[in-house]
């Protein structure tokens, strides 16, 4: 159904979402081609927002592919099959992006409270094996969700008021027990949302110790500077995530959580690049050196 009381600005929300899709787009792969062009980027660190960059790619292209013929025909059929195999894709890229996240802080908690054993445990093979296991594990989860959904029977009402096929509102459509699917949902969430999110603060809380104990103020700004940027996306991220899928669905919360997807899915994407670049320093200069190469 996507938003039914604003039907009447169709083409002025369909000019705003291209909008928003053309600059995730480019801003992300902005990053990748500064990482895989600059020698002074490669590091583990960049190697991670890559991957994020990556993931927000393909979250925003698999979302904005069904919300332009929502939008534009106010509501688009979709087959039960193409639903669920649309929210598998979603899903899939959500939690690895999670876990990807969490992977960060631990990069970030050895850069800082450990830095002499960063480069002996977070190597290329530490980032390929992570990256690996981040996929496979919510592939698998959300693998699972799908399948269970897929045994369930939808006969009730057939109108998702949604602008693509989110878990919540396509729960909503069932008519049979769905126990299973909400005891693996509540596993999901937990797993890749809550207990990422608890490591995440944790690890934080040891970065902020160390960074106090460093006796020079230039010393704290820099190692401070090297984890802003993660702990701004973070927050954004898991703000408008724990909002949607954590926070207990009520009726005065469906149009909230509407928007919150909408951050998510698109207002996060284009924000990450711009927190990424515009508070790092070598993301400053590897820019400068390629506009000047060009030039």
């Amino acid at each position: 159904m996507g938003f039914p009381d604003l039907h009447h600005f169709n083409f002025l929300l369909c000019f705003f979402v291209l909008i928003i899709y053309c600059m995730s787009i480019s801003g992300n792969m902005v990053i990748i081609a500064l990482v895989s062009i600059s020698k002074t980027l490669h590091f583990p660190m960049y190697f991670f927002i890559v991957q994020v960059s990556i993931l927000d790619i393909l979250l925003t292209t698999d979302v904005v592919s069904i919300m332009f013929p929502v939008i534009l025909y106010e509501g688009v059929l979709i087959s039960l099959s193409g639903c669920i195999a649309q929210f598998f894709f979603f899903a899939t890229v959500e939690g690895c992006e999670c876990l990807l996240l969490t992977v960060m802080s631990y990069d970030r908690y050895l850069a800082i409270c450990n830095p002499f054993h960063y480069s002996s445990i977070v190597n290329k093979l530490f980032c390929i094996k992570v990256i690996f296991l981040a996929w496979l594990l919510s592939s698998f989860m959300t693998l699972c969700n799908a399948a269970a959904m897929c045994n369930l029977s939808f006969c009730g009402p057939n109108s998702i008021d949604h602008f693509f096929c989110d878990l919540p509102p396509l729960m909503k459509l069932i008519c049979s027990d769905a126990s299973i699917v909400h005891g693996l949902t509540y596993f999901i969430c937990i797993s890749v949302i809550i207990c990422p999110f608890i490591i995440i603060v944790i690890s934080y809380i040891y970065i902020v110790f160390t960074i106090v104990r460093i006796p020079s103020i230039t010393g704290r700004q820099k190692a401070f500077s090297t984890c802003s940027s993660h702990l701004t996306v973070v927050c954004l991220f898991y703000g408008a995530l724990i909002s949607v899928y954590v926070v207990p669905q009520t009726g005065d919360l469906l149009t909230l959580n509407k928007v919150m997807s909408l951050f998510y899915t698109l207002v996060t994407p284009v924000l990450n690049p711009l927190i990424y670049t515009l508070r790092n320093k070598d993301f400053k200069e590897a820019f400068q050196k390629c506009r000047h190469c060009v030039l």
